[in-house]
């Protein structure tokens, strides 16, 4: 079995200068920015919890913080 190197020689590269850099023009260009790009969204959904779901996450802490107080509270006595 025998392994060859799968990085290319920079030797045999093309449009690879002496040193190993890159000349002007030979990468492409950056990507340009076009805020209008895409289609029109005219569906934009909340940011955020929605209170239903936040109210019992918020009760379930408090239950469990009272479970633990009044367990304390049984221990201590």
């Amino acid at each position: 079995m025998s392994h060859t190197n799968p990085d290319p020689e920079p030797e045999r590269t093309t449009g690879l200068e002496p040193g190993g850099g890159v000349p002007p023009g030979e990468t492409p260009p950056a990507e340009s920015s076009l805020p209008e790009a895409g289609p029109r969204e005219t569906h934009n959904p909340t940011k955020g919890w929605a209170k239903g779901p936040l109210a019992l996450i918020l009760l379930l802490v408090v239950l469990v913080a009272a479970f633990f107080l009044v367990y304390a509270i049984v221990l201590a006595l």
